[in-house]
């Protein structure tokens, strides 16, 4: 008897906006993946990441759920597995993330928690329920945006440097837990890129200290999540990979 072959996706947390759209953009592009957009309340935004996979000739569909929120994640995750038992995820890129910047000493306890909650706890709710799968199947990529800020600390963002700075330690972790069974668990760092997130910086003084002279692109750091998540990249794991016009 023949094995089933499976419909491949990839999962996007955090894929309406910015670097997010940009990933899932193109993937859709790169492979032959369908694409599942998360998004957490922005629909709108959301189906228009939709209707951009759609017109490079994709195939993609939304996951509404909030990557902090362990029941949402695993009520979620679950129904879509039950109602698609043909599909595997093969990628998941843990892209979800919010700032909530100030100075640590009056930092509040939700601007510390929720930023910490969404990128630690929404790596772990998610990777953790799909890890099995990908175990079994002897195949995975593990891609988990994080910062530049978790790698060197920026004034102002100690929560958002001590979240990213977790997840930069969890990928190393799991990366040589996995490795024999052909998953690939890595990080992309990126600096000042062109985003929601980055839209009120002063763009004009911060490219002083860029060697490049100027922001990143999403289009930029999503070429190297595409690269990340393909089968050439099968030899890389563990890795932090900076894309921060030489910031470092």
């Amino acid at each position: 008897m023949s094995k089933l072959i499976k419909r491949k996706c990839a999962l996007i947390t955090g894929g309406s906006r910015g670097i997010g759209r940009a990933i899932c953009i193109q993937l859709a592009k790169d492979s032959d993946y369908h694409i599942l957009v998360n998004f957490n309340s922005n629909k709108t935004e959301a189906v228009n990441t939709l209707e951009a996979i759609d017109n490079e000739g994709g195939t993609a569909e939304l996951l509404q759920f909030d990557v902090a929120d362990a029941e949402q994640v695993k009520f979620t995750l679950t129904s879509w597995q039950k109602e698609n038992e043909d599909a595997i995820i093969e990628v998941i890129v843990n892209n979800a993330g919010i700032t909530k910047d100030g100075l640590f000493l009056w930092m509040k306890p939700d601007e510390w928690n929720d930023v910490i909650n969404t990128s630690i706890h929404g790596f772990y709710n998610v990777t953790n329920h799909l890890l099995q799968d990908m175990l079994l199947n002897k195949y995975g990529r593990i891609i988990n945006m994080v910062s530049v800020s978790g790698l060197k600390g920026v004034a102002g963002q100690t929560n958002y440097s001590a979240a990213k700075g977790g997840v930069i330690a969890a990928t190393k972790s799991l990366a040589q837990e996995v490795a024999k069974r052909n998953i690939t668990v890595n990080a992309v760092a990126p600096g000042f890129i062109k985003s929601d997130m980055t839209k009120d910086f002063d763009e004009a003084e911060l490219k002083k200290m860029i060697p490049a002279n100027r922001f990143g692109t999403p289009e930029e750091v999503a070429d190297l999540v595409s690269f990340l998540a393909s089968q050439k990249s099968s030899y890389i794991t563990g890795e932090v990979i900076s894309i921060n016009g030489g910031i470092l």
